[in-house]
């Protein structure tokens, strides 16, 4: 059986790579990672996948702000190949031929500062680095594609210390379907109206800052032992949903 391929863009700094490529194996795709200097040089590549993840991290060590280097690797290195474009400009046209991206934390950083999904990320408002499990509720209207096989309620970690989601008009965002997710019972970073997850008017470009990828099996959530419900919450059905929507 032929899996659907994907690629998981790594780059200076990220290092939740791995763990995205066994929510993808897991999800039924067969990932590769790949750095987003060699895609900026053989951009054809996005050809012959059908799913791409930006992984988390600390890109670039966030000199200048989380994300932004990477993100001017994306909009502003020359990309080799047959038309001449650049990255950022194959990635828009990876999701005009319905293909779907989805950047975590760092990723979501990057996708914001590269004009691939509304919006921004701005500093914590407790003003520090958060690192702990927090509770992501399924937005019912969103016309996400990452979200069709996701619990109504999921948990992951946070990790970040620039994850405060901003938007001029969270109102519109929600009318139109592309708020994906929102944080349930707590909201760690001071997110406008909740949002955990946004997609793009496409609803095939995700970003959030949680990690789904670090709950794609029960064992890794700090109550499996004592709370078996907690597989019901998993990450994986965001990854699955993906694999659903490119078959």
């Amino acid at each position: 059986m032929n899996l659907p391929k994907a690629l998981v863009l790594a780059g200076p700094g990220t290092n939740r790579d791995p763990d995205a490529a066994l929510a993808l194996r897991l999800a039924g795709a067969d990932p590769s990672i790949v750095l987003v200097d060699e895609l900026t040089q053989h951009p054809g590549r996005l050809d012959d996948v059908e799913i791409v993840v930006m992984a988390g991290g600390f890109s670039y060590g966030d000199a200048l702000g989380a994300g932004r280097m990477l993100a001017l690797d994306i909009t502003h290195s020359s990309a080799a190949g047959r038309d001449g474009g650049r990255l950022g400009e194959a990635l828009r046209q990876f999701v005009d031929r319905g293909r779907p991206i989805i950047g975590i934390c760092n990723g979501f950083q990057v996708l914001t500062r590269a004009g691939l999904l509304p919006g921004s990320l701005g500093h914590n408002g407790g003003g520090h680095f958060d690192c702990r499990w927090v509770e992501l509720a399924k937005e019912r209207n969103t016309q996400c594609v990452w979200t069709v096989l996701a619990p109504e309620l999921i948990h992951c970690p946070i990790a970040h210390g620039e994850g405060r989601y901003v938007h001029p008009d969270p109102a519109a965002l929600s009318e139109a379907g592309q708020v994906a997710l929102r944080y349930s019972g707590c909201n760690p970073n001071g997110s406008v109206d909740d949002i955990a997850g946004v997609c793009d008017t496409t609803g095939l470009v995700l970003g959030l800052m949680p990690h789904p990828e670090n709950h794609s099996v029960p064992r890794q959530h700090p109550r499996h032992r004592h709370h078996p419900d907690t597989a019901t919450t998993l990450g994986l059905g965001l990854f699955t949903s993906a694999v659903l929507h490119v078959k």
